[in-house]
């Protein structure tokens, strides 16, 4: 059954009309369908298996009985969204403003009862931008957008203190706030992606934020001109290899140039996504999150072929399995279903239908705010 929230956002009209076609908010089907791939019906079982495992609290634990952590949490709330289950989102939501940290931060795990992991990392703390960006996509809420900003704030502002000289983001701070010594490619990618969807919301509610513009500049600059130099080597994790293209960082010939470098590394042809390059393990999260960056540089083809083999992870109820592995063929880690992977699902059949209002947000990034330009002669200092 849904959760009960506690209390719900305050909502506001807007303006007394409802949105035309293209604005937020304007009325999209419950849950989008990709023709042949995933009927409607299917999809909204697919919500129904996350809804499920929302705690009374509006955490949303990977799986029953498991952690939650603030990104995955965030995408299974997008996938609410998606799915028009406004109120279970929006406990989501408010689970994440009640136990935000003063400096605006949130521990990497939590379990029903605390804190299981209270390291602080700062791609899943900045994905709120993201999250907050979409809702107000889907439902046009200029409430919600405001209730909610000074959450995204307070978390851009935290992950931005970890930005170095050169541009790029540090993983993540200790407890003690003791920065860790390095940087992720991913993750910086995923940053830049939330401080852009943190911009556009800063300028609904109107408010300028000159100070993350630069800041996106430098890490945008930074991700595309010194790669290895800036992050930590993580070459053979999928996720390093499509996420600038997915972020949106690398566009037109430079994404497509990076997706046909490592494609026979990491594609298992008619199976879907390696995690690693070195183990034929796919996985549900990774094959739909590349289908949307090969989306973005529109290629649909190759973006339905690994949707469609993803559906071989699902199961009878609508959820779907983490991953399998080969040869043995067999589910792992064993029969593990986990609300990211449905959300991953639900997300990249919204980009695939593209009829929603949020359906462009990882696919057509140009509707966000771009990065200034940074002139190659001033480079970003060096650590």
């Amino acid at each position: 059954m849904p959760p009960e929230p506690r209390r719900q956002l305050r909502r506001r009209s807007t303006n007394g009309r409802a949105p035309a076609a293209g604005e937020p908010g304007r009325p999209a089907a419950a849950t989008p369908e990709v023709a042949a791939l995933l009927s409607r019906a299917e999809a909204d079982r697919t919500a129904d298996t996350i809804a499920a495992l929302q705690l009374s609290s509006g955490m949303i634990p990977r799986f029953a009985g498991g952690v939650a952590d603030p990104w995955n949490h965030v995408e299974a709330a997008m996938a609410l969204t998606v799915a028009g289950r406004r109120v279970e989102a929006e406990a989501a939501y408010e689970w994440l403003a009640r136990i935000q940290r003063p400096d605006g931060s949130w521990h990497q795990y939590y379990t029903a009862d605390g804190i299981d992991q209270d390291k602080l990392d700062a791609n899943t703390i900045a994905y709120v931008a993201a999250g907050v960006w979409h809702h107000w996509l889907r439902f046009g809420d200029a409430g919600f957008l405001a209730e909610m900003w000074p959450v995204v704030q307070r978390a851009l502002d935290f992950v931005l203190a970890l930005q170095t000289p050169r541009g790029e983001i540090l993983w993540a701070r200790h407890a003690d706030g003791t920065p860790w010594p390095f940087a992720l490619l991913t993750g910086s990618s995923s940053i830049s992606h939330s401080l852009r969807c943190g911009l556009a919301a800063a300028r609904q509610v109107g408010e300028e934020r000159p100070s993350w513009e630069l800041a996106l500049a430098r890490l945008v600059h930074t991700i595309r001109h010194f790669g290895h130099e800036a992050f930590a080597p993580k070459d053979r994790w999928a996720m390093d290899w499509y996420y600038p293209v997915l972020a949106g960082v690398l566009q037109e010939a430079e994404a497509r140039n990076r997706l046909a470098s490592r494609r026979r590394i990491f594609v298992h042809e008619g199976e879907g996504v390696r995690c690693v390059s070195n183990q034929d393990w796919v996985t549900t999260a990774e094959t739909c999150e590349c289908a949307m960056a090969y989306l973005a540089i529109g290629d649909r083809g190759a973006a339905l072929s690994l949707f469609e083999w993803a559906q071989r992870l699902r199961e009878p109820d609508g959820s779907y399995l983490t991953g399998r592995a080969f040869p043995a063929n067999v589910s792992y880690p064993d029969r593990e279903r986990t609300t990211y992977s449905a959300a991953a699902v639900l997300l990249a059949a919204d980009a695939l239908a593209g009829s929603g209002a949020t359906s462009g947000l990882f696919v057509e990034v140009g509707s966000l705010p771009a990065p200034l330009d940074l002139d190659p002669l001033e480079e970003p200092a060096r650590d």
